[in-house]
């Protein structure tokens, strides 16, 4: 919802602009992959983030967000469904 606050967990091997295509990232203990990770928007300032994930077992699509400059308050999760990604709230990500 708009204007709620979600309190995660971070544990990082690397910064999270270093992620790239072929890693591997778990939210919330689910093993995805890392498809693309590439700018959404170009703010100027900032940049708003997407790094596109799937589950090789079952093949559904994943979406993490995150402005450039605010990663740790502005990380979301968004699973999809059809042909929107629906919010979705997590605990933990590991990457």
């Amino acid at each position: 919802m708009v204007g709620e606050e979600q309190s995660f967990t971070i544990k990082a091997s690397k910064p999270l602009a270093k992620v790239k295509k072929g890693d591997h990232i778990k939210v919330d203990g689910k093993p995805l992959e890392v498809d693309a990770h590439y700018v959404l928007i170009d703010h100027g300032a900032t940049k708003e983030m997407t790094i596109e994930l799937f589950d090789p077992k079952t093949d559904k699509d994943y979406q993490l967000r995150y402005f450039s400059d605010q990663i740790d308050t502005s990380l979301e999760f968004y699973e999809l469904a059809e042909i929107i990604y629906n919010k979705k709230p997590f605990q933990k990500i590991e990457w």
